[in-house]
């Protein structure tokens, strides 16, 4: 069985709710428009491991009667163990700008707006970046704006900060002050990283990403498919040729 790229980022991502040295996810919660974290949590509790997910934006099953308010009170509470966000800008100190670029207000291009990202980063213990895109525009030395902060300065209250970042190229760790390189993804080279990279991180060479094993490609295109073909309809039929 061989996987498509959209299931080496979705083995990439469930592997890292699963890494045994972060803190237990326990509670994991999934926003908007993100099919692969999504399918990597679905992974996750599909191969037998027990978490609750908590997916916004699903039309059945959805915890939250009155949306994102009692996510927020969820997070807040310190009920929430793990999250995801992504960002139009992304830089070295895991600042994230989901604003626009330019001057402030960012009109020059305009991002969809940081809504809660700025409160889930700083009260949910663990948070996986993801950006498919993995660019110079999107990963750059110093975001324009900054929307939800990466690190904070001493005394400021905050219960976590990034765990890694997962894009379309590689996999980058996050150490609380910069980024390293854990692992690249099939057929891209440390080089061609580097260069598409604004940002400087730390190492060079890294293993390949493995891809799912075929008892989890297994899963993906059955039980996960399933679960999520009501949500995500385009993403099914785009990637597993659902109906």
């Amino acid at each position: 069985m061989i996987a498509s790229h959209e299931e080496r980022l979705i083995g990439a991502v469930a592997r890292l709710i699963l890494d045994p040295a972060a803190p237990p996810a326990r509670h994991i919660a999934v926003g908007a428009a993100s099919p692969i974290p999504a399918a990597a949590c679905w992974l996750v509790r599909k191969l037998g491991h027990k978490v609750r997910l908590s997916l916004l934006h699903r039309p059945r099953g959805n915890p939250f009667t009155e949306g994102s308010r009692e996510l927020f009170d969820l997070a807040g509470q310190g009920r929430i163990d793990l999250f995801f966000l992504g960002g139009g800008q992304i830089d070295g100190q895991a600042n994230l700008n989901l604003i626009g670029t330019g001057d402030w207000p960012g009109r020059d291009a305009r991002f969809p707006g940081s809504f809660g990202s700025a409160f889930m980063y700083f009260m949910t213990p663990r948070t996986i970046l993801f950006r498919e895109e993995h660019s110079p525009r999107v990963l750059v030395e110093r975001v324009d704006i900054v929307s939800a902060p990466g690190i904070s300065p001493p005394g400021v209250f905050r219960r976590g900060t990034a765990q890694a970042l997962v894009t379309g190229r590689c996999v980058f760790g996050f150490d609380g002050a910069g980024f390293s390189l854990v692992s690249l993804h099939p057929g891209e080279t440390a080089a061609g990283v580097r260069d598409n990279t604004g940002f400087d991180y730390a190492g060079d060479d890294a293993p390949i990403t493995p891809d799912p094993t075929p008892g989890e490609l297994a899963v993906l295109r059955g039980p996960v498919c399933d679960e999520m073909r009501e949500t995500y309809p385009d993403f099914c039929r785009r990637v597993w040729n659902a109906p």
